[in-house]
């Protein structure tokens, strides 16, 4: 029995939980999340075949949409890379190293909802608000020569789905997916890297602030290129943030935690193995044996400057309460 036992609690540590050992038992388990992935994706698309709402545009609005009309300096397509498929690959990389298909297997689900949630809330605010891009005037009358009816309002004559996105301003997709994806990513890292640990690695902080860089960027982009008002990329950029910060808390804890680098559900298999072990020594008292105290488990301070891939945080206080430290 105590074999049993003592082969449970080795399963638990990092490098025991793969892809291939419990993949698929954890997909399972959070086959509802997954199935409300696919819905928001519907939604996504429904919300982008829906007519934003045409607000009215009189001839004085027209000074402050006058803007050229330009290509993306981000073309669309080039969006979901960076802000899901890079961070899926650092995802990778980490799993590579710990083993750890709950660290994972979240991270990814937890991505993957930041970004979902995010574009459905944007695309729904977008057709609600219906505000006229900066270049919306050259949209609405490709020509130059604007028209109005009695009340004021304009008369378009360009193409219907160039004008139809000329509604789609507020906030700006662009920036509100970016701060989805790479929001996350930063928090990813800030828990991975422990630079809240008070140790004064401030170049963690230059590794965490990147992917917020290259986001805020985006949205720079965005008001360069004159699809965007300042106020529609920063009002996208909180919104991303935001909801990125909801979701990354759904699975792990905040970074500054001191178990801040593993997901809850590592943690919470970890103490339902030690619970199931104690209560085995204390039905077995004579089967009870020190934990080794070999080579096996790497220090939590291991690795480029501090990143946990091998050892979870308790094990330390462990070692200072047994004088091992």
């Amino acid at each position: 029995m105590f074999i049993i036992e003592q082969y449970k609690m080795r399963e638990v540590q990092l490098g025991s939980h793969t892809v291939r050992s419990h993949g698929v038992t954890v997909a399972r388990t959070h086959m509802h999340d997954w199935l409300i992935l696919l819905l928001l994706v519907v939604l996504v698309a429904i919300l982008n075949i829906i007519h934003p709402f045409y607000r009215f545009v009189g001839k004085d609005m027209m000074t402050d949409l006058r803007y050229p009309l330009k290509s993306n300096t981000v073309p669309v397509w080039a969006v979901p890379i960076y802000a899901m498929l890079l961070p899926v690959v650092i995802f990778l990389i980490v799993y590579f190293r710990r083993r750890d298909i709950y660290d994972l297997h979240h991270a990814i689900l937890g991505l993957l909802f930041s970004v979902l949630v995010t574009a459905v809330i944007t695309d729904a605010i977008k057709d609600a608000v219906g505000r006229p891009r900066p270049d919306f005037f050259w949209r609405c009358f490709p020509d130059g020569k604007d028209v109005y009816d009695q009340l004021g309002n304009v008369i378009c004559h360009g193409d219907k789905n160039v004008i139809k996105e000329g509604h789609k301003s507020f906030p700006s997709g662009h920036t509100s997916w970016s701060f989805a994806g790479l929001g996350f990513l930063s928090l990813y890292l800030s828990g991975k890297l422990q630079a809240f640990d008070r140790r004064g690695h401030i170049a963690k902080l230059c590794i965490i602030f990147l992917p917020l860089l290259t986001a805020s960027l985006v949205g720079i982009s965005r008001v360069d290129d004159y699809w965007h008002h300042w106020q529609d990329v920063f009002a996208g950029g909180l919104l991303g943030l935001v909801i990125a910060t909801f979701c990354y808390l759904q699975f792990f804890p905040p970074p500054y935690h001191p178990q801040g680098w593993g997901p809850y559900a590592y943690f919470r298999v970890l103490e339902e193995s030690r619970s199931g072990r104690q209560t085995t020594n204390a039905t077995n008292p004579g089967n009870a044996e020190p934990e080794s105290t070999d080579g096996n488990q790497e220090d939590e301070s291991s690795g480029f400057m501090g990143l946990h891939l091998a050892r979870d945080g308790n094990e330390e206080v462990d070692d200072v309460e047994s004088g091992r430290r």
